[in-house]
């Protein structure tokens, strides 16, 4: 046997062993290890970017792996079939679905589509805090964001979003649980928001992490979607599933607004790898339930060290912390010399330090560093 070939042959046992890992034996203890040019750097505690570590799952995984032959044809037979997975779910018909290179590419679809739809009604109102990329990359192409303050309290201050609406508003965008603050809107406030807005605009929800709350079904409004208000719910792969750098997500809305997000796509067909990760493992329940018990457990512990370091934090609902700090950039910059990444200040919100959670061993590398960070700097 050829030299090239017995290496190929010991390559292919070990990725077929990593895929079929059990979840505790590899990634909840740390041993699965990013490679090559993907993942944080050796010694680095990744707490930066609101990724999930512990996915992929290995139903996804050995997805990717038995789809990559098929790799040369485009991806729309499977992506027909995730759609339907996600239309059987939330019992709408599949026409009310759209996939896309994760829900960042839906997003800017969204921004442009309701942005530039007419001349003299195109503004998107939006809090003055929250995930705004989508938005962002839509005034770039001449939308108009109208930013509502946030309330004394940090949360999204409905009221305000709603006074502030007015006929040039086309799009009111919202992120629940509010990203980075972590903050969830309570279900029964945003339902009577939708019902008093939505007459006048379409309402979009962005649920990147509503899988991650205390209950997920409950503080979704696809509810809204399915009794035909005018209502978008923005989901994605990237959190609870572990598969930021596939690039899935979806949204669930009317016919007629789909068909409109759609003519705005950029992708063709979709990521084959994505989509069959996805597809293997929407419904793989066991390692969802295994996800989200890692996750709360990294929050819990970087609550836990807040109090212990004589700090607060806004209530989460999500897989990160927004952690109440004297110089949000002074401790991030504190915390990089010791290898650990945390977000520096948002904007004007130089108080808060927002942290992920991640690997439970980075997680504990955060707390115990964060009293002597905040000792060595202000004690």
């Amino acid at each position: 046997m050829s030299t090239d070939r017995r290496r190929f042959l010991a390559g292919s046992a070990v990725s077929a062993g990593i895929a079929t890992l059990p979840f505790s034996s590899a990634a909840a203890t740390g041993a699965m290890q990013p490679a090559g040019h993907f993942g944080p750097l050796e010694g680095q505690a990744l707490l930066s970017r609101n990724e999930n570590p512990y996915g992929p799952a290995p139903s996804a995984i050995r997805a990717i792996s038995d789809s990559a032959r098929m790799g040369c044809y485009y991806a729309d037979r499977g992506l027909d079939r995730l759609r339907a997975m996600i239309a059987e779910r939330h019992r709408v018909p599949r026409e009310q679905v759209v996939v896309g290179s994760g829900s960042t590419e839906i997003l800017c679809a969204i921004a442009l589509a309701w942005g530039r739809g007419e001349e003299d009604r195109g503004a998107i109102l939006c809090p003055d805090l929250f995930w705004d990329t989508t938005v962002q990359y839509g005034e770039r192409q001449g939308v108009q964001a109208i930013r509502v303050p946030l309330a004394s309290d940090m949360s999204v201050d409905l009221a305000a979003l709603e006074a502030g609406l007015s006929e040039k508003v086309a799009l009111i965008q919202i992120c629940n649980p509010n990203n980075p603050t972590g903050m969830l809107i309570p279900a029964a406030d945003l339902r009577a928001f939708a019902a008093r807005v939505t007459p006048r605009a379409t309402l979009l929800v962005d649920e990147a992490y509503n899988e991650l709350t205390d209950t997920p079904d409950d503080d979704s409004v696809i509810d809204l979607v399915r009794a035909g208000a005018d209502v978008i719910v923005c989901r994605t792969f990237s959190k609870i599933y572990g598969m930021a750098g596939l690039r899935v997500g979806y949204a669930i809305t009317s016919e007629a607004n789909a068909q409109r997000i759609e003519s705005h796509l950029m992708s063709f067909g979709g990521n084959l790898g994505g989509i069959a990760a996805a597809i293997a493992s929407y419904d793989d329940f066991a390692f969802l339930e295994q996800s989200r018990a890692m996750v709360l457990e990294g929050r819990a512990m970087i609550m836990d060290a807040v109090k212990e370091a004589g700090l607060t934090a806004l209530p989460s609902q999500t897989n990160f912390v927004y952690v109440k700090v004297p110089d949000a950039d002074a401790v991030q910059s504190a915390m990089r010399e010791r290898g650990i990444s945390i977000r520096g200040a948002y904007g004007p919100w130089t108080q808060y330090s927002r942290v992920s959670t991640g690997m439970l061993a980075d997680v504990e590398r955060y707390a115990k560093a964060l009293p002597e960070v905040i000792d060595t700097l202000y004690g």
